[in-house]
């Protein structure tokens, strides 16, 4: 009974830190799908095509940030227009280290991706210049 007991126990702790690594990953990839749909919505709120991308990705990278994560490296893309009433489509892909995921010194990562959109207000102004200003 002993022996058995001896030989189950590194299996039983493999299995432990199998669950463990399933639990982080999928967790991780949550954080990511809603780091996809904060960066979506704060690209919707910007009138061009290149600050919504340089929002998006700043919005994800601190979502990420402040979930935890840490990406080796983090691509964040922005897709659509920003006309009222039509969507835009952010994509974020992060590869994370799986020393990070499994809690060991395990080599390798993984890259998890996630895609979110996001429509444009419809009734936004169009309007670019200031309130109040001088014509």
């Amino acid at each position: 009974m002993t022996l058995e007991l001896v030989l189950m126990i590194p299996v039983l702790i493999l299995m432990l830190w199998f669950l463990v690594y399933c639990g982080r990953l999928s967790e991780t990839r949550l954080r990511i799908e809603d780091a996809a749909h904060q960066a979506a919505r704060a690209a919707t709120l910007d009138r061009s095509s290149h600050i919504a991308a340089a929002d998006a990705h700043s919005t994800a990278a601190s979502a990420l940030s402040a979930a935890g994560i840490t990406c080796e490296s983090l691509s964040v893309a922005a897709s659509g227009t920003l006309r009222a009433g039509s969507t835009v489509t952010v994509s974020v892909s992060c590869t994370v280290g799986l020393h990070d995921l499994a809690l060991l010194q395990v080599p390798g990562s993984t890259t998890l991706t996630a895609e979110s959109a996001s429509p444009v207000d419809v009734y936004r102004s169009t309007d670019t210049t200031t309130a109040g200003a001088a014509p």
